[in-house]
Formats: C-alpha cells, structure tokens, sequence
C-alpha cells in the first residue's frame, strides 16, 4: 500500500488531493469497500468515471475533504474536481506509474479538497488532474525523502498559516 499526498496550484482553486494505493484485496481493498458503505452527512464518496458507465481504473474512490457548500461548489466537485481525479488516475496508468497490471488489482482512495470559493472549472480540473497524479507518484516512490522532512522542520508554512517564528 502507498499513501501520497500533493497541493497543486494557488488561490481558491487550488486542489489538494491525498491518496491511498493498494491491493483489493488488502487493507486498501478494505477501506475502500467500507468508505463506500458508510457515507456521512455531507460526504458521499462516489467511484470516479472518466465518463458516465466508464470508471476509471485501478476504481477509485473520490472523498470529498470539504461537504459541499453550495450548488456551484457542489458541481465544481461532481464535475471539473472528479473530472481531473479520472484523467490524473488515467495519466498516471499511462505513465507507468501503476502498472497496467494493477489497473484489475488495485484501487485507489482519493480525498479531494475544493475549495467552497473556487471560480474557476477549468483550473480546478487542470489541478486536479496534475494533484492526483503527483500524490500516486509521490506514494509509490515514498516521497518525500525523510531528511527533506527532517530539514522542512523548522519552516512549517500551508496557504492558510505561517508561523511569525521560527521554532528551533
């Protein structure tokens, strides 16, 4: 199983995409089935398609981190964000970043941040698509390396906070 993780993009129609790589017939499997099974208010994860009746593959698993807080940011998840998960799940097939093989025994979990203010369909689809495919590629080559960590310790930043100090 591999866990990635990537935020591509600026503003309120950045994407931030985490995702979970494994087996069916693992724990990856497991967690899959049982998210599916058990939405909460506000959170229906849904299997992506490329287009109605035609899932991506290895299935994926579309989580939505944000419930949606309006229409318009109702159809920028379901649309453009889903959207650019499949053809990012799609692109990283083509790669070779999951094997052609791993398309029938593997499934991916993908939790997706849109932004509620996001404006923009085509550039919540565009990084959606490059987000999921860095987030597979990071997970499979278990980046980032733990000294890139080690070293990031003291400059801890995200879009929404940065510290006024450094903690050494």
């Amino acid at each position: 199983m591999s866990l990635g993780e990537s935020f591509i993009g600026d503003g309120v129609n950045a994407a931030h995409v985490n995702t979970v790589f494994g087996h069916r017939d693992g724990p990856a499997g497991v967690a899959w089935a049982t998210s599916l099974a058990s939405p909460s208010a506000g959170h229906v994860p849904f299997v992506t398609v490329l287009r109605p009746s035609l899932p991506v593959k290895p299935l994926t698993l579309f989580v939505t981190k944000a419930a949606p807080a309006s229409d318009e940011h109702g159809l920028l998840v379901w649309g453009p964000a889903q959207a650019g998960i499949a053809a990012g799940v799609a692109d990283a097939l083509a790669d070779g970043i999951i094997t052609l093989q791993q398309a029938d025994t593997h499934v991916i979990i993908a939790a997706v941040w849109v932004n509620p203010a996001a404006d923009d369909a085509e550039a919540v689809y565009e990084n959606n698509r490059r987000s999921v495919r860095t987030a597979l590629e990071n997970g499979i080559r278990l980046l980032p390396e733990t000294q890139h960590v080690i070293a990031a310790r003291n400059s801890a930043s995200n879009p929404f906070y940065t510290p006024k100090a450094a903690v050494v």
